[in-house]
């Protein structure tokens, strides 16, 4: 039996807040005693400023995707609700990648903890379209939802698996690069949100 997706929302909401918040843990005051001026020591920070921006500018696109799709969702589904499950299990996790990555951006693993990270938004990209593919096959898409928009939809998010991929890859060679395509590929998702009228996108 269907019911509404008000439950379901602010459980993801939830997540989604948490998530983002403890982001801001990996931001620790300098220890007192140390050699060096305050400022010498804040600027030394910047991997934690870097990895935190980053992160949060990744959870704020994936919770905007994430309501623009409830928006066209009439109701939900056993298997609708596990798959968002897994979605907000990939938003909760990323915290812990992002602690990785601050830790390594100047030392000599930056390549695995790169990788690492990235490697995460592979995860994320699978959750994402696992979470789609249970909305289409329990048929939860409002009765206006062009079709075609949403299918233009999953295949941005194919593409967005494959860089997601390509970037885990290249990290290992060059990770800054991977991590320019990992903003690149956010970027491209807010180009192709989801549209609830047959006509709009």
């Amino acid at each position: 039996m269907e019911e509404g997706t008000g439950r379901c929302e602010a459980f993801s909401d939830g997540i989604f807040a948490i998530a983002a918040t403890l982001l801001v843990l990996e931001l620790r005051l300098p220890h007192a005693g140390l050699e060096g001026s305050l400022a010498d020591a804040l600027v030394a920070l910047w991997p934690s400023y870097l990895a935190f921006a980053f992160s949060f500018f990744v959870i704020l696109v994936t919770w905007v995707s994430h309501h623009d799709l409830m928006r066209l969702v009439r109701g939900t589904s056993r298997l609708f609700l596990m798959a968002n499950g897994f979605a907000l299990f990939y938003v909760a996790y990323v915290p812990f990648p992002t602690a990785v990555l601050a830790a390594n951006l100047t030392g000599p693993n930056i390549r695995t903890a790169v990788a690492f990270y990235c490697g995460t938004f592979v995860l994320g990209s699978v959750a994402v379209n696992l979470l789609v593919a249970a909305i289409v096959h329990d048929q939860l898409f409002r009765p206006e939802v062009d079709e075609r928009a949403v299918a233009r939809a999953r295949r941005a998010l194919q593409v967005g698996f494959w860089v997601n991929v390509a970037a885990t890859a290249v990290a290992l060679v060059l990770p800054w690069v991977a991590l320019a395509l990992s903003v690149a590929v956010r970027l491209y998702w807010l180009r192709h949100r989801y549209h609830p009228a047959r006509s709009t996108l």
